[in-house]
């Protein structure tokens, strides 16, 4: 049983292999079940894992999925015949893309490279709030090769927080208008992610410039922080590393 389209894709730990096969799907009808998306992509090769990204507090689906096929071969086929293709229920294409570039781990390139040229001009600036199926936008990023540089050693800090069944990621210097859509987007690419929050005022209901995200796989996360720390995301530039005893609690 699927727990909020997460479950599925928990039970595989990741690796390098994942990224091989591992796709990111945009654009999905917000009706469309985790079912119908498995079987969608079922007609083209074995699905390992099918994740839809939901809101934690209405379960509607934020149009956003990851599937993972058995062989490189089938997720190839996968982006080929369905990439560009308009849904049973939808007006709109999905875009199928590879979640993580298989050639490359530490230079990963922006995120509009994943969400394809539709992205590209639905999100050309910085976050804001449209009226459509998204409550928010992903914005344009920039990589900095500083980051690679300041995460090269000493990859865990000795009080570095693992819950149990993943580790937690602090993600530092959020605009006030981010929401959790956006840390789902922003790491999702990278591996399995269990769970993001992003820390508001109570007041204002807007970010207070922090939240974190929880990943299964240790490689994954690792990878996750060197690509995304020193990201610029709109006119703000990422802080991104293992959540630590000192770091700012939720």
């Amino acid at each position: 049983m699927m727990t909020n389209g997460i479950a599925d894709a928990q039970q595989n730990g990741g690796g390098q292999e994942d990224s091989k096969t591992n796709l990111i799907v945009n654009y999905l009808p917000q009706q469309m079940t985790q079912e119908e998306i498995r079987s969608l992509f079922s007609s083209i090769g074995e699905v390992e894992s099918c994740k839809l990204i939901r809101d934690k507090v209405t379960g509607l689906s934020k149009g956003v999925g990851f599937i993972r096929f058995d062989q490189r071969m089938e997720a190839e086929k996968a982006i080929k015949e369905l990439n560009g293709t308009v849904p049973k229920g939808s007006t709109e294409p999905i875009t199928v893309k590879f979640a993580n570039n298989p050639s490359s781990t530490k230079t990963v390139p922006p995120l509009a490279a994943y969400l394809g040229p539709q992205a590209a001009r639905r999100f050309p600036g910085p976050i804001h709030h449209p009226t459509g199926r998204f409550s928010s936008a992903i914005p344009n990023y920039r990589y900095s090769p500083l980051a690679g540089d300041l995460l090269a050693n000493s990859m865990i800090p000795t009080n570095a927080i693992a819950n149990g069944s993943g580790w937690c990621i602090f993600v530092y210097n959020l605009a006030p208008e981010t929401e959790e859509n956006v840390l789902w987007q922003l790491f999702g690419p990278f591996g399995a992610v269990q769970s993001v929050k992003v820390i508001k005022d109570l007041q204002t209901n807007k970010c207070k410039g922090f939240g974190f995200v929880t990943m299964t796989n240790y490689d994954e996360a690792v990878v996750a922080i060197q690509s995304l720390n020193g990201y610029t995301l709109g006119n703000r530039v990422l802080q991104v590393s293992f959540k630590t005893n000192k770091s700012k609690n939720a």
